[in-house]
């Protein structure tokens, strides 16, 4: 074999290997762009997710549906972000400060991770205290019948239903004495929880109503409600910057009021437990290096 012969056949075949690495270098590339895009995306996302601050009325089932999912997106870019950085440095096309931002890029991912831990704990804390708020509720309030109080936790918020009849007479407002032992057993928890604001809500059934200065059934629901609060504030103490005083009327049923034992369900006075947004929001405020 000649010399010219031999120096083709070095061409050709520096030529052909010259060919299989750019073929990968570009495939590497193009997969490490369809990776940076769609981490981009779930970037953006996970800041919609943060700004939803209303989203605190949802489930908790729901909510930690979308963590789980976000999780698993989280760990699906942390693997393959860490092969795209394998295969390009392995083809020596990408430069120091590159890799740096790269890796710069999961760090975040992983703070995100950890964020999203926080705000986890942060769920099974708040529904931990809650539960424990509706124990010593009905422990203090003791054996009364189910019909004549109510205290339950409906998507992280603490409700206790107290019954007309045992609050009030027949379209009158004023608190009987039986419903101010009553009252006064549940302001003795709400008492020990001085962080904790409420509100008193009055509800009525359908049946058109006026009587002297009240024209209808809002007008008795808030008046119903603002006695329970005077009752609270003056004879047992609780602090009147953490109540409020609301009348529903009859719009807001949770019962047929085309019978009478319907009606009866929906005549009730509402104290709900106000979720502390404050704190909530600041688990939303973003975090340094996120």
């Amino acid at each position: 074999m000649n010399s010219i012969t031999k120096l083709g056949l070095a061409v050709t075949v520096l030529f052909f290997t010259s060919c299989v690495s750019k073929k990968k270098l570009l495939d590497a590339q193009a997969q490490y762009e369809k990776l940076n895009v769609t981490y981009t995306s779930l970037q953006g996302s996970l800041k919609d997710c943060e700004s939803q601050k209303n989203e605190l009325s949802n489930s908790n089932a729901s909510m930690i549906a979308q963590i789980d999912g976000l999780n698993k997106q989280i760990a699906f870019l942390k693997e393959n972000n860490t092969q795209a950085l394998r295969q390009l440095q392995d083809l020596s096309v990408i430069s120091s400060s590159q890799a740096e931002s790269i890796k710069k890029s999961m760090e975040n991912i992983g703070a995100k991770d950890s964020y999203i831990q926080t705000l986890q704990e942060s769920m099974a804390r708040k529904d931990s205290l809650n539960m424990a708020l509706v124990m010593n509720i009905k422990g203090a309030i003791g054996n009364l019948d189910d019909e004549d109080i109510n205290v339950k936790v409906d998507k992280g918020v603490v409700y206790i239903d107290i019954s007309d009849k045992l609050l009030f007479k027949t379209g009158k407002y004023d608190i009987t004495k039986d419903a101010k032992v009553v009252l006064g057993k549940v302001a003795t928890v709400l008492k020990n929880q001085p962080d904790i604001e409420f509100m008193v809500e009055g509800h009525t059934d359908n049946v058109a109503y006026r009587s002297g200065v009240l024209l209808d059934n809002w007008d008795l629901s808030v008046k119903r409600a603002t006695a329970v609060v005077r009752i609270l504030q003056n004879e047992y103490g609780l602090d009147p910057a953490k109540m409020a005083a609301a009348g529903r009327g009859e719009y807001l049923p949770i019962a047929d009021n085309s019978t009478p034992e319907g009606r009866a369900a929906n005549r009730r006075t509402r104290i709900v437990i106000l979720p502390q947004l404050d704190q909530f929001f600041k688990l939303l405020e973003p975090k340094k290096g996120m």
